[in-house]
């Protein structure tokens, strides 16, 4: 069997047996995407390019907002101008303009334009000694110092302690009044274990007497060594109770009526 379609197979499509909602409905656009344009809702995975906005309009100002009479204006100003006498002013007078010198021919050394144009080699010029400036006024060899290195004063080496000694006033001092100096007595002795060696030191204490017979000692009655038994079993001992005293009333258990 001869045909013009192309052959498909076996499988042909056919009528379902039930409705099928998405043959007859769809969300339509319940789901909408979000706009490019404006700047409310714009979609944000998308370029958002610059965007301006013009102002609103201002209200119409009023034609009674006048200053009125709040401003004086002279009385010579009319409304062709300024009116009046001729007024005039007397100002210093000026110098009169000299003639212009312009440069001449001479000025221009057009022999010192290459340096402008061309590399050239460092140039020094000596100029002459100034007259005016005396010689005097140079600092000498001696204006110089070094820092110095001896006293205590120094600024580049260690300083050791230094002292000084200075002499002995007069004024107030013992040359004036004899009672004024100290005796024997305002001197103290040096310790000489200052400056010497110190020898070993000693002290005596108090005399203890020995304790006479006058003391309370215990005799040989006052001790039980056979009661000692630290060193020793010490044999089972037993106790009897208590001995009732015969003034104690006795025990009554069956009364009589």
């Amino acid at each position: 069997m001869s045909s013009t379609e192309p052959w498909v197979g076996t499988w042909r499509p056919h009528k379902p047996r039930g409705p099928i909602a998405a043959l007859y409905g769809n969300p339509g656009p319940k789901y909408p995407l979000p706009g490019l344009l404006g700047a409310s809702k714009h979609d944000p995975t998308k370029y958002k390019a610059p965007m301006f906005s013009f102002g609103t309009r201002h209200n119409h100002s009023n034609s009674d907002c006048s200053p009125g009479p709040r401003y004086l204006i002279p009385s010579n100003i009319t409304r062709a101008g300024q009116g009046g006498t001729p007024a005039f002013s007397l100002h210093s007078r000026t110098k009169e303009p000299g003639s212009f010198q312009g440069p001449g021919p001479c000025k221009y050394s057009p022999e010192h334009s290459g340096k402008l144009i061309f590399r050239t080699a460092p140039a020094f010029s000596l100029s002459g000694r100034i007259k005016e400036r005396s010689s005097g006024q140079m600092p000498g060899p001696s204006s110089y110092t070094l820092p110095p290195v001896l006293g205590s004063k120094t600024v580049m080496t260690p300083a050791a302690p230094s002292y000084s000694l200075c002499g002995r006033s007069k004024s107030g001092s013992f040359h004036e009044d004899l009672k004024k100096t100290p005796g024997p007595a305002a001197y103290k002795v040096v310790d000489p274990c200052i400056y010497q060696k110190k020898p070993p030191q000693y002290s005596m204490k108090g005399r203890n007497f020995v304790p006479g017979e006058n003391t309370q000692k215990p005799g040989p009655g006052a001790h039980s060594p056979e009661r000692v038994i630290l060193t020793r079993p010490k044999a089972p001992s037993f106790t009897f109770g208590l001995r009732h005293s015969q003034y104690i009333s006795p025990l009554i258990v069956h009364v009589t009526d």
